[in-house]
């Protein structure tokens, strides 16, 4: 009984510790926010910090993986209130483009998307395998809705879903890099545009020519 307390304490500290230095990232930045001033957020010494992970690699990463489970949750795109099998253009549209809007309050969190994103191209990285089940899960599902739009002409078939999806994917990590650069660029508003390229709508808001409605 007091190892099974002892873990449910330990695995409680560190969802603490996540939430935690989630706060301070999107605050201090990614560049401020070093293992010591994580631990002091959390009252723990670097040491007992890392008691709970692996590394810091480990930590960075499954921060993001907090951040995904986070935000999953606050624009409806969680397993609770979001069915992959019924889903629309629109429920991903709002989903999507609703959690780039939100990155743009949070810098510190995308520029340690980014840095760990690149340094995850090495094999033996912690982030490795977290960005590859991601990334594909996230195509997953966006291709799964666009091939259900395209078989009743909701949208276009001329490019195949899984190729759409990356295209997506694609602009949303590009416009972080470009959106650090240029502060001033609108993530949420090109990622936006994008979406009505791929229905066909129009700039009053009407849909393309033989569009289902």
């Amino acid at each position: 009984m007091a190892r099974r307390g002892s873990y449910a304490k330990g695995v409680a500290k560190r969802e603490e510790i996540l939430v935690r230095a989630l706060e301070v990232i999107a605050r201090e930045g990614y560049g401020g926010a070093s293992v010591k001033q994580l631990a002091e957020a959390v009252g723990l010494s670097q040491a007992g910090l890392l008691h709970y992970f692996e590394s810091k690699e480990e930590l960075f990463t499954e921060i993001l993986r907090k951040r995904d489970e986070l935000d999953s949750e606050s624009s409806g795109l969680d397993e609770a209130t979001y069915s992959p099998a019924s889903a629309t253009v629109d429920d991903v549209r709002r989903g999507y483009v609703g959690v780039v809007r939100h990155n743009a309050d949070v810098p510190g969190l995308v520029q340690l998307f980014a840095r760990l994103s690149v340094d995850a191209a090495d094999t033996e990285h912690p982030a490795h395998d977290f960005f590859l089940a991601r990334n594909a899960q996230l195509r997953e599902v966006f291709a799964a809705t666009v091939s259900r739009q395209q078989a009743v002409g909701a949208i276009p078939d001329t490019v195949p879903p899984e190729t759409i999806a990356r295209i997506f994917q694609a602009v949303a990590d590009g416009m972080q890099v470009q959106w650090m650069l240029e502060p001033d660029v609108d993530m949420a508003a090109t990622v936006d545009a994008l979406f009505d390229l791929l229905t066909g709508a129009r700039p009053n808001g009407g849909a393309r020519d033989g569009a289902a409605s």
